[in-house]
């Protein structure tokens, strides 16, 4: 692994920041395939990965070095738990967006359509809200900034996308991302165990209907 950098992160965490989004999950299972009996969380975000530790366990320079070791080697697989399945989503793109979406990537309706639902993403971290995944792989023809002014109320379900991520809203709420469709999907249910559809490392398929 290269491009990183170890930042403190007040008494309790230490904080990876890396080069790139594409080294955030490789960075993770790296730490976690190797494990530390001090280590409480490991944390993916958009271009770091948090690591929680119990500061009475362990010295934090000797986190830090076990942390650099992890870095430094090649990223095997997180061992521990089965991987996620892959979650299919079947999506109705009727989105209030999507006709803004192809005039500005200059592409038909249908294209954004096929260009969207074909590509392949993968969880790459949880945030916003309960269940809120933001999803990479989007077709880079598709990347386009989140609207300046954020919608009220974004329906629960809303496909949408901004910069370099899909997203699915799991309830309703306030969101600038642009709106290309909806899903019936359940991505939180404080009933079912985990309660996240959408978990970090998921493979994510989108299927139009």
């Amino acid at each position: 692994m290269t491009g990183w950098r170890l930042l403190p992160y007040g008494t309790g965490a230490v904080l990876v920041e890396l080069a790139g989004a594409e080294n955030v999950l490789p960075s993770r299972d790296a730490l976690l395939s190797q494990g530390h009996p001090a280590v409480r969380a490991v944390v993916p975000a958009a271009r770091t990965v948090l690591v929680e530790f119990d500061p009475d366990a362990v010295a934090v320079a000797d986190l830090r070095a076990w942390m650099e070791r992890c870095l430094a080697a090649p990223a095997p697989p997180a061992t521990g738990a089965e991987p996620d399945p892959p979650v299919e989503l079947a999506v109705r793109y009727d989105g209030a967006d999507l006709p803004f979406v192809a005039r500005q990537c200059g592409l038909p309706v249908a294209e954004v359509i096929r260009r969207h639902s074909a590509a392949e993403y993968t969880v790459q971290f949880c945030g916003f809200a309960p269940g809120f995944g933001y999803l990479s792989g989007l077709d880079p023809a598709l990347r386009l900034p989140r609207l300046a002014s954020p919608r009220p109320a974004v329906p629960a379900g809303s496909v949408a996308i901004a910069g370099e991520f899909t997203g699915v809203y799991p309830r309703s709420s306030p969101g600038g991302w642009l709106l290309l469709g909806r899903t019936d999907a359940v991505l939180f249910d404080l009933d079912r165990r985990p309660p996240a559809l959408l978990r970090p490392g998921t493979a994510v398929r989108l299927r139009s209907v």
